[in-house]
């Protein structure tokens, strides 16, 4: 990612903006270019249609569309009608907290919870196995199941800190610290 440099004029501080928002939303799981369109509509005081932000994206038209599209499935990005024109233009979402809590809501609080199931799944059956192991076989299932159950727990206290978080609600921080001294042990 380049420096601003003094002879930088608005266009191009605003593309480096755009190309840090870009790595930011990949380290995220999301495509580059959908950071950095995101963040030039987010930077550009009117709408912009595929075609300026084509332009000003060095994409091309398909890659333009088919961002625009992800953008919106999103609900970061939106169409909008510009008096007198008859092509498409695009508008961000402005609500940070509105666009990452969809994210959160959607995406991780979703894995975490499929995770879970699954742990809770494999809980039910090593417990069932532990009845009939025996020797190093039992000792292996108990360890491993005691490490599931922290799994399990770990889970439940990151779903609750997001429902949290989530909903506006103060963290209660006690359970990761009750957590953290479990794992010290």
């Amino acid at each position: 990612m380049a420096a601003p440099d003094q002879n930088d004029g608005p266009n191009d501080l605003f593309l480096k903006v755009a190309d840090a928002i870009g790595g930011l939303m990949e380290l995220w799981g999301f495509k580059r270019n959908m950071g950095r369109m995101w963040a030039l509509l987010f930077l550009e005081r009117k709408p912009m249609s595929a075609a300026q932000l084509s332009e000003r994206l060095s994409l091309s038209t398909g890659a333009v569309s088919m961002t625009v599209n992800e953008l919106q499935k999103w609900g970061v990005v939106k169409k909008t009608w510009v008096p007198g024109e008859r092509r498409d233009y695009y508008e961000p979402e402005v609500s940070i907290w509105k666009m990452v809590s969809r994210v959160f809501r959607e995406r991780e609080l979703r894995h975490i919870q499929d995770a879970l199931e699954l742990f809770e799944e494999v809980i039910e059956r090593l417990t069932a196995d532990l009845k009939t192991a025996a020797g190093e076989n039992k000792e292996r299932t108990q360890f491993a199941l005691d490490r599931i159950k922290s799994l399990t727990n770990l889970a439940r206290v990151g779903t609750a800190l997001l429902e949290a978080i989530l909903s506006g609600k103060s963290v209660d921080a006690s359970p990761i610290k009750l957590f953290k001294t479990m794992l010290d042990e």
